[in-house]
């Protein structure tokens, strides 16, 4: 089943939440610090659906993320870097880049042409090895 891109990308955050809290419980990382991120996160997700324009926020967070937890980097989705964009694009090499550039415009171009867009299966389809047959 498809959902909104917003949707997606929260339903990502809260994995990303899971991976995070395991870490803590894992005592893994200084409890109170992590504690405190932990709720700046949680606004985050709060805040998200109703306020769009909270995305800087997010942006920041999934920094942090790469800094504060470097041994759960690899684990962060890479849709959370493309969604917030910003710094979050450093992390990110130019052939992604490039990947989530046309999953962006075919997301427009779905959206613009009131017609269905399912991002995980248009981002499965950009993955196929040039020889596949894309639509």
């Amino acid at each position: 089943m498809a959902t909104s891109y917003l949707d997606h990308n929260l339903a990502l955050l809260a994995h990303l939440r899971g991976i995070l809290v395991a870490l803590g419980e894992a005592e893994q990382v200084s409890d109170e610090s992590h504690t405190l991120f932990m709720e700046r996160f949680d606004d985050l997700l709060k805040s998200l659906p109703h306020i769009p324009e909270d995305r800087h926020l997010g942006q920041d967070m999934i920094c942090q993320v790469f800094h504060r937890y470097p041994q759960v980097a690899h684990l962060v989705p890479r849709d959370l870097l493309w969604f917030f964009g910003g710094d979050c694009l450093h992390f990110m090499p130019d052939e992604e880049i490039a990947l989530y550039q046309e999953l962006d415009e075919r997301r427009f171009e779905a959206e613009v042409n009131g017609e269905f867009f399912d991002w995980s299966q248009e981002k499965q389809l950009l993955a196929l090895p040039e020889e596949s047959s894309k639509h």
